[in-house]
């Protein structure tokens, strides 16, 4: 009655690169399971080894198409029925974050809806990193562990061997996470200050700060379009900065974003692979994040603090 419940480790379609490595972190083979797709297009997730009694992580970013959420959705439901003992919905992008107020008439509250759906469909905690706004964590019932790519970034930016660093939000909104890099680092910090015309479309932005003659690192949440990012590096050179680079912890990299970072004035952008590459850039570059999840996943089925490997 006291043995140990099994550590079990699950892909969805959309993750499987990811998974495959955070296994080998882990020590354990990845978990058989099957996708079949209809002719129609409906798909039918299956685990094809028994998982009752077993603590069962299931990894999958829901970034677009929606099929990625649907699929994570069934999978939870299907652990559910076959007796899993927990849950743990591994989202290494959680989609839909963007949309976590109403900040307008009639509009949806998308996290809150997608925190429902994982809730209903049987889910015990999720492991998830940067989300868009931290107070998304409060729209679950369930405990929400949230790791941070500044984790992974911050050393990694203290071995570039940068002469004058300063950190820079592109937007008001990321003031906290850049003030944590700035902290982190030892460094000052300005904000970019930006209006949009509508979604994805930046219609101006000033400078709150000074970057002359200073090694500029922009952090973000996410890149789509990079609209937002590609125009702050412009604004940054232009007000005489020497060097400008990107660290964000999700690609989404929406049409135009390659060809907007490749005629920027950015040297470098790095990304996790919470999200794969949709092609090659000579400017963008990956960090994987398969460790550290995976570390995550051992302190979550060991009963561990997870809190001191992760800092914001």
């Amino acid at each position: 009655m006291g043995t140990k419940k099994p550590l079990k480790i699950f892909t969805g379609t959309a993750t499987t690169y990811l998974t495959s490595r955070i296994c080998d972190s882990v020590g354990v083979d990845l978990g058989k399971s099957s996708c079949p797709v209809f002719a129609d297009g409906e798909f039918e997730p299956c685990y094809e080894e028994t998982i009752r009694g077993s603590h069962v992580f299931i990894v999958q970013s829901t970034f677009p198409p929606s099929d990625n959420l649907m699929e994570l959705l069934l999978m939870i439901d299907a652990a559910k029925r076959a007796s899993a003992y927990k849950i743990i919905a591994v989202l290494p992008y959680f989609g839909f974050a963007r949309q976590d107020r109403k900040d307008k008439p009639r509009v949806s509250i998308g996290a809150k809806l997608v925190a429902d759906l994982l809730s209903a469909a049987g889910v015990d905690r999720i492991i998830t990193m940067d989300l868009h706004a931290d107070q998304i964590q409060g729209f679950f019932n369930v405990p929400v562990d949230h790791l941070f790519a500044s984790a992974l970034f911050i050393p990694f930016i203290k071995k570039m061997g940068l002469r004058d660093v300063v950190i820079a939000s592109p937007d008001v909104g990321g003031t906290k996470r850049a003030n944590t890099y700035a902290k982190m680092l030892g460094t000052d910090m300005v904000i970019c200050h930006k209006s949009r015309a509508k979604a994805n479309v930046v219609d101006s932005m000033t400078l709150i700060g000074d970057v002359r003659d200073k090694d500029v690192i922009l952090v973000d949440d996410l890149i789509d379009t990079a609209g937002t990012i590609t125009k702050a590096a412009s604004l940054m050179i232009k007000e005489g900065a020497n060097s400008v680079r990107a660290f964000a912890a999700h690609g989404l990299l929406s049409e135009p974003a390659y060809e907007r970072i490749e005629n920027s004035a950015l040297q470098e952008v790095y990304f996790t692979d919470s999200i794969p590459p949709k092609r090659e850039s000579s400017k963008i570059k990956y960090i994987s994040v398969a460790d550290a999840i995976g570390e995550a996943i051992k302190r979550v089925y060991k009963n561990e603090s997870i809190s001191s490997l992760f800092f914001k």
